[in-house]
Order: structure tokens, then C-alpha cells, then sequence
């Protein structure tokens, strides 16, 4: 085992799993592909375009040709310096409505093009939102999905996320209509949502029994009358809901990859980084190692935290201590400062578990020799000696190198969801946030990345719409450098960043003309 860890490490730490599975497909007859290899549907390529922009010579930047984005939010991108055959960077940028559901709904699988917006509504869609009479809500939504182990996955859900959103949204969809309705505790089928009723849909059992605890079953002196001494439900914010549906939609998609890789090739994982906009909020959930940032007014606000093998140690280690199994035998999830070897048996050193952030001595014993649970120092560390990430979507078939251990149980696919109150603030022209993949974050800190923003906006004209695709441009040729003798270099001859990158800059100002729906 050891050799078969050892081997896979030196094949790995140079790059995560570099090989796309699209390339082996031409010597398969079977299965087909779930989806053949694009880019963004936005940027609007031709066959040509796609095929130049993966040369990974001349790394040319894409941006936004003649489309336009909601919100004139810009986009850039640009291929690896070699890592793969293909840029397994995907982004998406949409207009969701949000209609009551029909009694004969279908999933999200086959969820018709009529109930989503393009990047260009259509002039009777917009009448019908802007009209006061009309109850649908719609929501803005822009993801980004970083791949590896080939495009399949990130293919996959940048087409179909935002879908699985639009489905958990239009469970609650009633109750974010009437911002006055506490969300009930239990819905049943003939549920009638009303202010009056917090617990319409409930048994009657249990609503008797929750009323009589809160003593107001029964006329004063009966004998049900009780003095309240506790409450059994808890308030629930309509802002939790939206949280709760993303979180959902994140499950569903994961488990719809799931299902589909029965019949078609969705190749590798993806981790995935979405923002929606609804009711006045913007609301950021990640899954993985791309980042989340609002520059406004000077002030740098990061709106998400990324999740890697360090960052999630002790949830892996605790969830290795539950269930040992997983590691077969040949892991520990104990963590060691450097790898024991045979002749440290016996004595003592410095070690940690799932208990500790510290460190501590123990006696070292036979067992510790097995290969650690997560190997390797930042971004060259690997769960199970495998996978860079923690957190994604897809991998449902990654194994260990040569070995029946599976990856996905360690790895999570709920995202963390941040929310920023976009009602409560001023906005100017040069406030923004920016969305990135790592291949931007392993070369540019915030500071750095909102100091760019920053300065080439201020050179702008403010009155033109494709400045943000500009700043977008700018920011991906700061993170890839230029092509010298020593490779791509960026300011202060440091090394510039060989990953595929891909930005959004959205200019959180246009947020203004659709917070009437919030309203």
C-alpha cells in the first residue's frame, strides 16, 4: 500500500489529477457523455473560438464579445499553463422567475427553457415582474464551478443549480411573497398559509398539543388552561428559509450527478461558488476553494471562507474516528508534524486529533506508521493522498490510488452561505463584489485583488457599461503574468498563476432597480 501511496502523491502533488477523463472517452464505447466540452454560454463562442482559447501557449483572456450580463456584471477567463487538456473552469449568469409550481411539476431534469430567464429578458417578462399585480418573484444567480479530474461535473451543474434553486425556492415561494407570514411549522396538503395561523397544515393532535403547552387551549379557568411557561416553536426568518433552500439545492445537485452517472460520463467533481440576489440580499454559498469578495466604499468584506484539506481537518478526522472502516487499513486519522517512521516507534512525538487545535506528545505506536488521513502542507494538501478540495460536487467514483477506498464520503457538498443586506447600504459606481476561482487566489491576496479593482475603476468611464468586463480582464493578466524564460511571471517577478482562472465582477449599484421587489 505504501508503494501505491507513495506513487500516487508524486503523480498528484504537481497538480490535482491533471488527465481529463474526456480524453479516455474516445476509447470507450460506453457511456456517452452527459454533455460535450463547452465554455460559458454567455461568452457565445464559436466552435474556432473554443478550440483557440485552449491553447495553453498563448493563454489568451476571454471576456464578454456583444452580450450583455445582468446587472452589466463583467466576465473574464483564461486556460491553464498545461495542468489539463481542457479549462475545467465553468461560470453561469441567470435570470430565475419563481412562479407557483403546477400540481404535475417536473424535477429539475426536465425543467423547460420557458421557466428561466436569459441574460436579456424578453419585454413581456418584464412587464410582468415590474407589474404590482402580479405576485412571482425572480431571483439573479451567478455561479461559478471549478473542475478537476475533467469538465464533466462542473459542465453539469452550471447547467443545472440554478434549477435546483428555482425548485427548493418555490417550496417557501408563498411565504417570501408576504414578508407578515411567520413560516409555519409543519405544511400538510391543505395547508393555508395565514398570519393568524403559524401552524396551519398540522395535525390537529399536534396543534392542540402545542397550544396547550403554550396555555391557550380551553376558555380561562378550563381545565386545559396552563400558564405558559415555555414556547415550543421557534421564530424562523425568511432569510433562513433561502438559506435552507440553497443548502438543499446543493444536496439535490450532488445527488442528481449521482443518479445520471448511471447512464452518462460526468467526469471528476467540481467545487462551486454561487451568489443570488432575491428580496434585496445577496446571498453567497461555497463549496470549495473559490473565493467571494465585496470591495465598497474602501472596505474589503470577504463573503466567503474556503474549504480545504487544512481548513476541514477535524471534520474529516472525526468523521475518520467514526466510522475507521473508511480509511481501510491503510490511513490513520491522526496527524503527525512529518511521517513516522519504524524506528520512532516506541518513542515519543508530537501529534493531533479531531479534539485538538494544539498539539500534544504521545507514545508512537505500530499504527501510526499507516499513511495520514490528510498528507501534504498547503496547497499541495491531499485527503487521503488523493484530492486537493473538501468540499464539492461530483467524485461520487474517486478511489484512492490502486485501492477500493472511496473518497466522497470525506467530502462534503453543503456549501457555507454568508448573506449581505444590499438594502441597508449606499452603493457607488466602483462598488463591487468579485467572484473568482483559486487559480486567482493562489497569486493575488485582497488586498491586492481590491486595490486592482479599485485603481482601474477609478480610470473609468463611469458611464461605460463594459468597464466591469475590463476590470474582470485586468485582474485575470494580473493572476496570469506574462510568458518569460522562467515561465508565466507576474509584479515583482513572482510566479504567476499556471491554473485556469475565471472572474465576475458584479457592480453591486444595479442592485437599486430591482429592490422594489423587496419592498
Amino acid at each position: 500500500m505504501m508503494t501505491r501511496v507513495r506513487s500516487a502523491v508524486s503523480s498528484i502533488l504537481g497538480g490535482m489529477m491533471s488527465s481529463s477523463a474526456e480524453e479516455n472517452h474516445a476509447h470507450r464505447a460506453d457511456p456517452p457523455l452527459r454533455f460535450q466540452y463547452c465554455r460559458p454560454e454567455f461568452l457565445a463562442l464559436s466552435p474556432d473560438e473554443v478550440e483557440c482559447s485552449a491553447d495553453h501557449i498563448s493563454r489568451p483572456i476571454l471576456i464578454l464579445k456583444d452580450s450583455k450580463l445582468p446587472w452589466a456584471t463583467g466576465y473574464a477567463e483564461v486556460i491553464n499553463a498545461g495542468k489539463s487538456a481542457l479549462n475545467e473552469d465553468q461560470a453561469c449568469c441567470e435570470v430565475v422567475e419563481l412562479r407557483k409550481r403546477p400540481e404535475d411539476h417536473s424535477s429539475p431534469s426536465y425543467t423547460p427553457t420557458s421557466r428561466r430567464r436569459s441574460s436579456l429578458p424578453s419585454a413581456d417578462i418584464l412587464e410582468t415582474i415590474d407589474n404590482p399585480e402580479h405576485k412571482e418573484l425572480n431571483f439573479h444567480y451567478w455561479g461559478l464551478f471549478d473542475g478537476h479530474g475533467g469538465s464533466g461535473a462542473a459542465v453539469f451543474a452550471s447547467k443545472f443549480l440554478h434549477l435546483h434553486v428555482e425548485e427548493q425556492l418555490q417550496e417557501v415561494l408563498e411565504i417570501l411573497q408576504n414578508p407578515s407570514l411567520q413560516p409555519p411549522t409543519c405544511l400538510g396538503e391543505d395547508t393555508t398559509l395565514h398570519p393568524l395561523h403559524p401552524v396551519a397544515g398540522c395535525s390537529q393532535r399536534g396543534l392542540s398539543r402545542a397550544a396547550s403547552l403554550r396555555g391557550a387551549a380551553g376558555a380561562p379557568g378550563s381545565p386545559n388552561t396552563m400558564t405558559p411557561r415555555f414556547f415550543m416553536e421557534k421564530k424562523i426568518k425568511q432569510e433562513s428559509l433561502v438559506v435552507g433552500a440553497i443548502e438543499n439545492a446543493f444536496k439535490e445537485m450532488d445527488a442528481h450527478i449521482g443518479r445520471e452517472r448511471a447512464v452518462y460520463l460526468i467526469s471528476g467533481g467540481c467545487t462551486a461558488l454561487v451568489v443570488i440576489y432575491l428580496l434585496g440580499k445577496l446571498y453567497v454559498a461555497n463549496a470549495g476553494d473559490s473565493r467571494a469578495l465585496i470591495v465598497r466604499a474602501g472596505e474589503i468584506i470577504p463573503m466567503s471562507n474556503s474549504f480545504t484539506p487544512e481548513s476541514e481537518r477535524q471534520r474529516l478526522q472525526f468523521l475518520a474516528h467514526l466510522q475507521p472502516s473508511l480509511l481501510g487499513n491503510d490511513f490513520t486519522h491522526l496527524e503527525f508534524p512529518r511521517r513516522v517512521t519504524k524506528k520512532e516507534v516506541g518513542k515519543r512525538m508530537l501529534y493531533r486529533d479531531f479534539t485538538m487545535n494544539g498539539w500534544a506528545y504521545k507514545t508512537v505506536q505500530e499504527e501510526d506508521l499507516k499513511f495520514p488521513l490528510i498528507y501534504g502542507e498547503g496547497k499541495k494538501a491531499r485527503v487521503l493522498a488523493t484530492i486537493g478540495i473538501s468540499r464539492g460536487l461530483g467524485d461520487h467514483d474517486l478511489k484512492v490510488h490502486d485501492s477500493d477506498i472511496s473518497i466522497k464520503p470525506f467530502l462534503s457538498c453543503s456549501p457555507e452561505v454568508k448573506v449581505y443586506d444590499l438594502s441597508q447600504c449606499e452603493r457607488g459606481a466602483d462598488d463591487v463584489m468579485v467572484l473568482a476561482t483559486d487559480g486567482l487566489w493562489d497569486v493575488l491576496s485582497n488586498e491586492e485583488v481590491a486595490e486592482a479593482i479599485t485603481g482601474f475603476l477609478g480610470n473609468c468611464d463611469p458611464d461605460d457599461q463594459h468597464r466591469y468586463t475590463m476590470t474582470a480582464q485586468d485582474l485575470v493578466m494580473k493572476a496570469r503574468g506574462v510568458l518569460k524564460d522562467r515561465g508565466w511571471r507576474i509584479a515583482g517577478d513572482r510566479l504567476g498563476s499556471g491554473d485556469d482562472i475565471s472572474v465576475f465582477i458584479i457592480p453591486l449599484m444595479h442592485s437599486s432597480s430591482n429592490e422594489a421587489e423587496a419592498s
